[in-house]
């Protein structure tokens, strides 16, 4: 298959692929704000620094959930720039 038979394929999505941006777009939103707030800035003035390999449980779950999303929502927007 060559990249306009994809194109081509994904125009059946075409009135789909807003509401599901959208949708992903609400999802991402809830996920950031339900992200744990770091210490970066605090790390200069000597306070503790967390990096993301330190995240256990739900915060993982919900910081790899976040990139995955948003990968999603710029695979959905470049798709709807394409067809």
């Amino acid at each position: 298959m060559n990249i306009t038979q994809l194109i081509e394929d994904a125009s059946a999505l075409e009135p789909y692929l807003p509401v599901a941006q959208v949708a992903v777009a609400v999802l991402l939103i809830v996920l950031i704000l339900l992200q744990p707030r770091g210490e970066s800035l605090g790390s200069a003035f000597g306070q503790n620094f967390s990096l993301p390999g330190k995240l256990r449980g739900a915060s993982k779950t919900i910081f790899w959930t976040t990139i995955s999303l948003a990968f999603l929502f710029i695979l959905f927007a470049i798709l709807n720039l394409l067809i």
